[in-house]
């Protein structure tokens, strides 16, 4: 399933009354009730059902068992079928952790601490059992039980063990160490949360919302910083302070949080904000939803629940059934072996599985198997019928109503109203099952009845709770598993949850059971509970069904999927109005008649509050394509509650994609509810009447008694709202808007007064029965309103289109014109219709003119159609007869035009004789009168001739003669005549097999595939007969075919053996057809010849006894190809002989490399039948003899070792009997061991397999085991020759074991054993001291004796008791004389001497902490591990430098006085020593190397500190926080306290956290001397920094919170000392800056008393001012002075701050363009190619951008040479006209002020009458045009501002 809702922290968090009972508590669960129905009740399952139901619902669930002769066949093929599967976690159903996100519980963890308890937060493990705790798995699992106290009490520890750790065992130690960490760590977590629980109900309610009151604070919930929160105290009896953290009002720009589920942004103040993501839910949006903000942390349900650790089943593989039974079988066997358990045994298995007593288990199930995809298992009508099954069965089962394919669609099934097949509800779900898979509690979707039917298989087992009491249920279930509820509130709905029977049964829920077996039904009803798992392997199938009983809790379910935000299945309002709209059972009236009354009611409910709040806009619904079925379209679903939006809908503009149900209209937006808009299907009046009609269909009511009903309905209270002040009833505004709309309808029409009526009217249509007046004249109105507007639209179109005709304009139809004319009487006063009649009177003319035309054809022509025709396309009015002119004129042409190109065609055939026949058949339907028609029918004639002869000639025979004759004389006819072309094809077929018959008898005997020419003959042959053509040739390809059959066998013969008469006949033949003297018959002449001598020799030889020599001759000869008689008798007297050699040969071998090689070894009594076959042999061999030698040597050898065998057995014998082992035992049994050993290696004995030799070998090793064993008695041998000896004799035990010899050795080398094992003992596997006195009391019991190993263990038990008295002498002494090397001794020669004992222990307990602590220690320090003196010196080096650190606080004030080195502390006077100009400090020139200057005594050195501090580049410095840490070393010195030895260590780190102590306490000053300095002064505050800085690189100790503080004081200084240098460089800083180290001292938080941020701030202040006002000017288009901008760009060069970009958008401003001399204004300009001027376009009034232009004062330039001197009117003249557009598209300069700036301008002014007498005709021109004194010229391209007009320029261009 999906992810749950948020859910709030503070919910319950622990379950009260808790209870969790194991399985032995497992009560007695009662069985349902089981029915057994007769063949007449089991015809109908919904009315049997519906019988049985008012017993069988009490107890939520039954089992039918069907008449016995009910056996439906199963429909799948089992061998074939495969199926997805699932994996199942059944450990985990219950007895599980809620999938918490550690992290988000860290966090509130976290917060609880710092916030409530007010404790500093470290990070530190809590480790258990060698790893971390998982604190929020731990707190979960006590939560479960019911908290810590329950815990304890009840001794649950072990339970909640397995939650933390799953699968892990615990100790009864390690459980109190469990309970003790929980109560360190988490008990006062619980203990706030349960007292936040108990509280919030009371008191937290109530102090919110005065709190609201008091600031007016919004509920949103936003994360803000920590100072910003309000503490508020809560006081409670309990005597707790409960701090609840609420937070202030946030700027507008927090507001733009979006719900994640509703995706508005809307409706702020219930808006949740997660605590840890930030993510945003409204309350009403949760699953389920909240009534209000819950205080305190809330965190969403993807922060609270980790994805990591959700559970849900897992998709497996896919496997076949045969598969999955192998699986199920191993399943079994693992849990009850080869017996079959009990249901009482595997009820209480799976139990204790779920509980999480047994481990962990996991199993596959094949559960949720759609049908329509895997195949079901009853018959369907569309699925192929297995062999196996008859057909009639195969019919009868497959329109079975107890078919589950068949049984939701059934007459009397709410669901045959649905269109679509919903899986597992319309289709049925398959579940193939194994051992303890299950299926968790759950009720159906939609409160469904169930039917699940088992195929075959085991039994399942079933639990079921009645549906009346589901809330007890889910009250219990809450309870027991309180963790999981929290973090997923909707559990129940997830599958994947068990809980015990028997909890549910001691708290008072009554529980049912149904054992289901192969056969039987399984019944679920309505909103029980059920849950089960399978006993083994099985198959079932399951489906949803509704009667109408169902309804009712079809409503349930959906108000529960709307409470619980989840979608629905199917709309339930949809499923009852198609359902009534359809047939429907009787017995159903009830039940649809009281839901339908309760949907009307709510519906009419929210939709008269609607009209209350104000939403009067409203509107119809889009009607359904197919109304009679439910789910054909999808409606909307509303955006909160996720259900379908069937009936009505609230939508607004605002958000046009989002729609929501009528209860949730207040949340959809923001908006008035005047903008917000209802959507209906249906009104209240169409729902009321489905009610009525329903209520009376079963009675003998009137009509009068409905409408009675109806006005009941009425008359209730009436409607009412206020409107202006004033109450006004529904009835009483639509009165008023009937009387207001009759007088619309009797004034002239207007559109959009009936508009403003419609609109008006939309508060009223949803209503009852009381609008039916409006909703009549609501229908008037837009009949109306239809009407006018179509009488206007068409006369629009018919006036307009005179003007418009060559347009793509659509006319007006006749038929429309006539449809708007006929209506009567009119709707409404519309004039316009009166025009109308007159279009329609001269469309009637121009339609009887059309008819006219073609009744009588003969008199008219084509000229007249094509005049009508122009006529009828002018028209304004569409008539269809004008259609039907135009066909019969299209018609005409294009016959005309077809016979003309028929008559003038010359190509052969390309005429068809189909296009003739039709030609002439238009002649009579056209009626045509033109001359082109006798042409026509003089070709046609030709035509019909020449089909005339082809038939003639294809009824009879036809001759290779007549048919040339015929196919000449018609050669290149044009006609494609069909009889023609087929003659023609009959001559080429005949001429073309002519031609290959001739070609295939040239040198036909030569060819050696006369296969290929048969076949080729045989083509010809019948290709022949199928000629329609006769032909003479024919006849000769028989006898050619005989021919070539004989030469086929010739070949095959020579091909391959044969036997020699075969080979005779073929010549017989050959001599027949008179083809015997070819060359291939020639060949076969000679083979016979060479097979009748060979057959003579044959016969010789097999005759008498010869060497294999004369065989191998006769056989080589079989290369022939004939066969002799006498050959296989020479092959097989042949073949027996060389089978026999091949036989003979491994027995007559003697070379031992090749006996070696062979695998296998020979056996006897096939070497004697090979003795007996070679004298059946027909030749003579030499092999017979020797192998007759080497069996007679064989036997010999077999009699030699019976008799060793017989040796040993006396000798065993003797030592049985004997009762001491004589002393000469050891060299008689060798002797023995020797004599077999010669036997053994004989070389008969490694060739035969003979059971004497297996034997030989076993007596041998016996007695050379018991050699070995006896030997040990005189030594000391080590474990592993003894353990070997052991393991030897396993092979001797079974043959040996009755030997009171062999017994006696046993028990002496397993004593032997123990005894060597006591000695050699490790640290790994040590022994008491008990052991080894045992081990001596057993020495004097065994009959064979070690006496060197018994004096070791009395050796070995004093050297033990001496070490314990060391021990104890060790520890009697006090801490301080406990030294570390003498543990040490202890621990070496406790390994080596001492047995197991509590002391051993303890000293290797006491070393092994001991060399833990060093090793932290050296950890910590850095230093190799392992070696104590590296420790030591690494712990003297960190003390070394804390005093080197404390030395540069401690520097003497009177530094004349030493010239110690501040980092080596060194005062050698032979090293060069420097002094920093700053600190005064000294050092070596080898120490630190100087910053700058030479390295004279006299010369100003700054040290690298002080120069790193007064540049203020402290970002380089890196701190080193590798270095030992102070908590670290207190925590080390805590834990040397707990030592049992005194070591030098210790003392070393407790002198160094006093000096780190000390360092830290002088860092401390400094630091918050350095964060209390604002002044301007830096030079106290760099001597400072630098001496601090030297202290903390010094220090060989890292201490984290001064550090912290330190590097603030860093960041401090260095921001200073840049805001210094940016105040005070040579450049003025850009805004950017300002801003930047501005923001950045904020982030740091300089206090703004500091002088140099209050000075950038000003600076700030001032430079903005000036850029807004510049930004301002710079887009003025020129409306301030110049002058004033020259002031304001004076202005920004003078302030504190440099403006790059406004300075130059101002100098910009600046520069003047064009004859108006104004700044670039964005309007499109053009430059002058030559001088580069820019003029606007409509200044010197251009239209289009030309390719090249001059401006007019350069083209006054290049015409200057050519100009004379002309008199100084014409020059006048030119001056006093403006520029005017020429004919040639030049234009004319307008006259223009000075361009020079202002100042030169008013000087000018001044002096104009002196300028004016001195300047004169084209020098005064050419002084108004020159460019500007002050502007240089660019290059269009280096324009950016300009960039605008480029595009339009290229866009002109192109």
């Amino acid at each position: 399933m999906g992810k749950t809702r948020p859910r709030a922290a503070e919910k319950r968090v622990l379950g009260q009354g808790s209870i969790v009972l194991t399985s032995d508590s497992l009560l007695s669960i009662p069985p349902a009730p089981v029915y057994y129905p007769s063949e007449d009740e089991f015809t109908d399952p919904l009315a049997y059902i519906y019988k049985i139901r008012p017993e069988a619902e009490k107890f939520g669930i039954c089992k039918i068992i069907p008449p016995k002769n009910w056996k439906p066949p199963f429909a799948l093929d089992l061998d074939t079928f495969t199926f997805p599967t699932k994996t199942q976690a059944i450990h985990q159903l219950q007895a599980r952790p809620p999938a918490c996100n550690s992290k988000t519980f860290e966090l509130e963890y976290k917060r609880f601490l710092e916030e409530y308890c007010g404790k500093k937060v470290v990070k530190k493990k809590v480790v258990f059992e060698g790893k971390e705790l998982d604190l929020c798995k731990l707190f979960n699992g006590v939560k479960r039980f019911g908290g810590y106290d329950n815990v304890v009490k009840e001794k649950k520890w072990g339970e909640v063990f397995r939650f933390v750790r799953s699968g892990g065992k615990i100790s009864e130690c390690s459980k109190y160490v469990l309970s003790q960490l929980y109560y360190d760590s988490l008990y006062e977590y619980e203990s706030y949360y349960n007292k936040l629980d108990r509280v919030k109900e009371k008191t937290c309610k109530r102090e919110l919302q005065d709190e609201k009151k008091t600031v007016q604070q919004s509920c949103k919930r936003i994360r803000v910083n920590e100072d910003e929160k309000v503490n508020v105290n809560v006081n409670v009896n309990v005597n707790v302070n409960v701090n609840v953290n609420l937070r202030k009002v946030v700027d507008e720009d927090s507001y733009n949080q979006i719900c994640e589920q509703c995706r508005s942004g809307l409706h702020a103040e219930v808006m949740l904000l997660c605590d840890r993501c930030n993510k945003g839910w409204h309350i009403y949006c949760l699953s389920p939803p909240l009534k209000r903000v819950p205080p305190g942390n809330w965190y969403c349900s993807e922060c609270f629940n980790s994805e990591k650790e959700s559970f849900g089943f897992v998709p497996g593989k896919q496997l076949s059934l045969e598969a999955f039974r192998h699986v199920v079988d191993r399943a079994k066997k693992k849990w009850f072996g080869a017996t079959s358990a009990s249901r009482v045994e595997l009820e209480k298995k799976f139990w204790e599985i779920v509980e999480g007593s047994v481990g962990e288990v996991d199993v596959i199930y094949g559960s949720d198997l759609d049908t329509s995809v895997c195949g079901s298992g009853f018959p369907r009508v569309n699925d192929k019928r297995p062999s196996s099954i008859d057909v009639n069965e195969w019919e009868e089962y497959c329109s079975s109503p107890w078919n589950l394919n068949n049984l939701p669609k059934l007459q009397g099934s709410m669901l045959r109203a649905v269109h679509h097949n919903i899986a597992g509800v319309m289709v049925p779900w398959l579940y193939i099952g194994m051992l303890f898979s299950s299926f968790c509690w759950h009720f159906e979707d939609h409160c469904f009845y169930s039917m699940n039917y088992h195929h075959w298989g085991e039994p399942k087992c079933w639990y079921s709770v009645p549906g009346n009491e589901a809330s007890a249920f889910e009250k219990v279930m809450r309870n027991s598993l309180p963790d999981l509820f929290d973090a997923q509130p909707d559990l129940l709905f997830q599958l994947v949850t068990m809980l015990n029977p028997s909890v549910l049964q001691e708290n008072n829920v009554p529980v049912y059971s149904v054992l289901q077996e192969p056969g039987n039904f399984v019944i679920t009803f309505p909103r029980s509970y059920h849950g089960g798992f399978n006993f083994g392997l099985n198959c079932a199938e399951a489906v949803n069904f509704a009667p109408a009983d169902w309804l009712p809790y079809g409503g349930f379910g959906a108000e529960l999927y709307q409470h619980y935000r989840r979608p629905a299945v199917l709309s339930h309002e949809e499923l009852l109005c198609v359902v009534v709209k359809n047939d429907y059972d009787s017995n159903a009236v009830p039940y649809l008649k009281n839901e339908l009354l309760r949907v009307y009611n709510k519906e009419k409910s929210w939709r008269e509050k609607l009209w209350k709040n104000g939403i009067i806009r409203s509107s119809l619904m889009t009607p359904r394509k197919q109304p009679n079925y439910v789910g054909v379209e999808e409606d909307p679903t509303c955006v909160i509650c996720q259900q379908f939006l069937y009936l009505s809908a609230v939508c607004c503009s605002c958000r046009p994609s989002a729609f929501v149900c009528l209860e949730h209209w207040e949340n959809l937006c923001e908006c008035k509810p005047r903008k917000r808009h209802l959507l209906y299907r249906h009104t209240l009046a169409e729902l009321n009447s489905i009610i009525v009609t329903m209520e009376t269909q079963d009675s003998e009511e009137t009509v009068q008694k409905r409408n009675a009903r109806k006005l009941t309905c009425t008359s209730e209270t009436p409607l009412s709202k206020k409107v202006k002040g004033v109450n006004v009833t529904i009835t009483q505004l639509a009165q008023e808007w009937l009387l207001r709309s009759c007088k619309t309808l009797q004034m002239p029409y207007s559109n959009d007064a009936y508009v403003l009526a419609l609109k008006e009217a939309e508060q009223f249509l949803w209503a009852g029965s009381e609008m039916d007046s409006v909703r009549e004249l609501v229908k008037n109105l837009v009949e109306a309103q239809v009407w006018a507007e179509g009488v206007r639209n068409c006369l629009s179109k018919i006036e307009l289109w005179p003007s418009h005709h060559n347009c793509e304009m659509e006319r007006v139809k006749m038929e429309d014109l006539t449809t708007l004319l006929n209506v009567s009487p009119v709707p409404c006063n519309e004039p316009g219709h009166l025009k109308l009649k007159g279009y329609e009177e001269e469309a009637k003319e121009l339609i009887q003119e059309i008819s006219n035309a073609q009744s009588t054809p003969s008199n008219v022509s084509i000229v007249d159609l094509e005049t009508l025709y122009t006529k009828a396309c002018d028209s304004a009015v569409y008539v269809n007869e004008s259609e039907e002119l135009l066909t019969k004129l299209t018609d005409v042409k294009l016959w005309l035009h077809t016979v003309r190109n028929c008559i003038s065609e010359k190509s052969h055939g390309i005429i068809e004789i189909s296009v003739i026949n039709n030609l002439k058949s238009k002649i009579v339907e056209l009626q045509l009168q033109v001359p082109e028609v006798p042409l026509f029918l003089d070709f046609a004639k030709k035509v019909e001739l020449c089909q005339t002869r082809c038939t003639e000639m294809l009824r009879g025979s036809i001759t290779s003669k007549n048919l040339e004759v015929l196919v000449q004389e018609y050669d290149g006819f044009t006609v494609n005549v069909p009889e023609l072309k087929l003659l023609k094809q009959y001559h080429s077929d005949a001429f073309d097999w002519i031609s290959k018959f001739n070609n295939l008898l040239k040198d036909i005997h030569e060819r050696e595939d006369q296969q290929n020419v048969v076949n080729e003959l045989i083509r010809l042959e019948k290709d022949g007969s199928l000629l329609k053509v006769q032909v003479d040739e024919l006849l000769l390809v028989d006898v050619e075919l005989k021919k070539a059959y004989c030469r086929v066998e010739a070949w095959k013969v020579l091909g391959c053996k044969s036997p020699l008469e075969s080979i005779q006949q073929v010549m017989t033949v050959a001599t027949k057809l008179q083809i015997d003297n070819e060359k291939l018959f020639k060949k076969i002449s000679d083979v016979i010849a060479q097979a009748v001598r060979l057959e003579e020799k044959a016969k010789h030889i097999l005759g008498c006894e010869v060497q294999m020599s004369d065989f191998e001759d006769v056989r080589m000869s079989e290369d022939i190809c004939a066969i002799f008689p006498s050959l296989d008798g020479v092959k097989n007297a042949l073949s027996i002989a060389k089978s026999w050699l091949m036989k003979s040969k491994p027995y007559l071998v003697t070379d031992p490399s090749v006996m070696a090689v062979t695998s296998s070894l020979l056996k006897v009594e096939d070497l004697k039948e090979l003795v007996l076959e070679s004298k059946l042999l027909k030749m003579y061999l030499e092999e017979r003899v020797l192998l007759e030698d080497v069996l007679q040597k064989y036997l010999q050898w077999e009699h030699n070792a019976f008799s060793a065998l017989n040796d040993a057995e006396s000798l065993l014998n003797i030592l049985d009997a004997v009762n001491e082992i004589p002393s000469d035992i050891i060299s008689t049994i060798n002797n023995h061991v020797a004599k077999m050993e010669s036997i053994i290696k004989n070389e008969l004995s490694l060739r035969f397999d003979s059971i004497v030799f297996s034997k030989l070998q076993e007596t041998s090793a016996f007695l050379g085991w018991c050699s070995k064993a006896l030997v040990f008695r005189a030594g000391v041998p080590t474990l592993k020759e003894v353990e070997l000896l052991l393991e030897d004799a396993r092979c001797h035990r079974v043959t040996y074991a009755e030997r009171s010899f062999w017994r006696s050795l046993v028990d002496g080398v397993n004593w032997l054993k123990q005894a060597v094992e006591i000695l050699g003992s490790s640290n790994v596997k040590r022994f008491n001291l008990s052991d080894v006195e045992e081990a001596l009391r057993q020495s004097k019991m065994i009959k064979i004796s070690f006496p060197l190993i018994i004096d070791r263990l009395h050796d070995a038990i004093k050297r033990h008791n001496l070490w314990m008295d060391e021990v104890k002498a060790f520890f009697n002494c006090s801490t301080g004389d406990r030294s570390w090397s003498l543990l040490l001794q202890l621990e070496g020669s406790g390994n080596t001497n001492a047995f197991n004992c509590i002391e051993i222990n303890t000293v290797l307990s006491e070393v092994q902490r001991v060399k833990e602590w060093k090793q932290r220690a050296a950890n910590i320090v850095g230093v190799k591990v392992g070696d104590d003196n590296l420790l030591l010196d690494g712990l003297s080096q960190i003390l070394n430098t804390l005093d080197r650190s404390l030395c540069v606080y401690d520097k003497p004030v009177d530094r004349s006085q030493t010239c110690l080195c501040m980092f080596c502390l060194n005062d050698s006077q032979t090293q060069e020593i420097l002094t920093c100009s700053v600190c005064m400090d000294c050092y070596h020139m080898h120490c630190v190397k100087p910053t700058g200057g030479s390295t004279s005594h006299s010369a100003s050195h700054t040290c690298p500190y002080c120069h790193v501090i007064e540049s203020g580049k402290t970002s380089r410095l890196k701190i080193d926080a590798k270095r030992p840490e102070l908590d670290m070393c207190l925590e080390l010195l805590s834990d040397a306290d707990n030592l049992c030895v005194e070591i030098e260590e210790k003392t070393i780190i407790h002198r160094i956290i006093e000096k780190s102590q000390a360092h830290k306490t002088c860092l401390t000053k400094i630091v918050e001397f350095l964060l209390a300095s604002i002044g301007e002064d830096l030079s106290v505050v760099v001597r400072k920094l630098s001496t601090a800085l030297k202290a903390v690189e010094i220090a060989g100790v890292y201490d984290r919170e001064s550090n912290c503080k330190f590097e603030l004081a860093l960041a401090t200084n260095s921001w200073r000392v840049r805001a210094y240098k940016l105040l005070n460089g040579s450049q003025r800083p850009s805004i950017y800056q300002v801003q930047r180290i501005l923001k950045e001292g904020h982030a740091i938080n300089i206090v703004s008393e500091d002088y140099f941020y209050h000075k950038l701030e000003t600076m700030k202040q001032v430079g903005l001012q000036w850029a807004g006002k510049a930004r301002k000017v710079s887009a003025d288009s020129g409306a301030l002075e110049l002058h004033k901008v020259f002031e304001l760009i004076g202005e920004g060069e003078t302030i504190p701050v440099h403006f790059d970009k406004e300075l130059k958008l101002l100098r910009e401003r600046s520069m003047l363009y064009c004859i108006c001399r104004k700044p670039y204004d964005q309007r499109p300009m053009i430059a002058c190619d030559k001088c580069d001027e820019w003029y606007h376009f409509d200044c010197i009034r251009l239209s289009w951008a030309p390719k090249d232009y001059l401006c007019p004062a350069c083209k006054v330039d290049t015409l200057e040479d050519d100009i004379k001197c002309t008199s100084s009117s014409i020059v006048q003249e030119r001056q006093a006209h403006s520029f005017k557009f020429k004919s040639n598209g030049e234009c004319e300069e307008p006259q223009t002020p000075s361009p020079r700036p202002m100042e030169l301008r008013r000087e000018a002014e001044s002096n104009d009458n002196v300028s004016s007498k001195k300047r004169s005709g084209i020098e005064s021109l050419l002084w108004r045009n020159r460019k500007p004194f002050r502007r240089a010229a660019k290059k269009r391209v280096e324009l950016d501002v300009f960039s605008p007009f480029f595009h339009v320029h290229d866009q002109l261009n192109l």
